[in-house]
């Protein structure tokens, strides 16, 4: 079932959360995948792409797990999407790597927030990974990126949904607060 909403849009996450409660009654896993993107230099970043970036990216994270907690099970998974942005640097990417450092930033301290429900909250920082946000970029840009990832490549989605996978299911009953990266080696080295 979809229900279309903007994740910077309050309301919008109130009438998603309605539909949950309505249709299924409780949440067990939460994957929280936000993220736009705009290449702006130090010198020309405006306090409108701030807000933008800011607000979809960290607000919108921010508020779809916390919207959420109500009908959330205790002994749950929350997966929030960050980035190798948010630990290496990238010319022109100031402000998204910022927002993604807070995606880290969220996931270890929900763990602390969440111990006595023990829902585990968990981090995964794709590389370069083969999306649309990807596709826009030059194919010179794009070069030069996978130049820099040790495994030679960009990676699939299905890679990335293997890792979610894997931190929604029970199979990672033990793991909590962590960042894992799924970049071909990139943040690594």
């Amino acid at each position: 079932m979809g229900v279309r909403g903007d994740v910077s849009n309050l309301a919008d996450l109130d009438r998603l959360y309605a539909t949950v409660k309505q249709q299924k009654g409780k949440i067990d896993v939460l994957f929280a995948n936000a993220g736009i993107f705009e290449n702006a230099s130090l010198g020309s970043i405006t306090g409108s792409h701030f807000d933008k970036i800011f607000s979809v990216n960290v607000k919108g994270v921010l508020f779809t797990v916390r919207k959420a907690l109500p009908l959330f099970q205790d002994g749950g998974s929350i997966i929030l999407i960050a980035s190798v942005a948010g630990s290496k640097g990238f010319e022109g990417s100031t402000v998204y790597s910022a927002t993604k450092a807070a995606i880290r930033s969220f996931a270890r301290s929900w763990t602390v927030d969440m111990k006595n429900r023990k829902i585990r909250v968990n981090a995964i920082s794709p590389g370069v990974i083969e999306t649309p946000m990807s596709a826009e970029l030059s194919e010179q840009l794009k070069n030069i990126l996978v130049s820099t990832v040790p495994l030679g490549r960009m990676g699939r989605p299905d890679e990335i949904a293997k890792a979610i996978a894997f931190l929604a299911s029970d199979d990672s009953s033990y793991i909590t607060g962590i960042e894992l990266f799924v970049d071909g080696g990139l943040a690594q080295i």
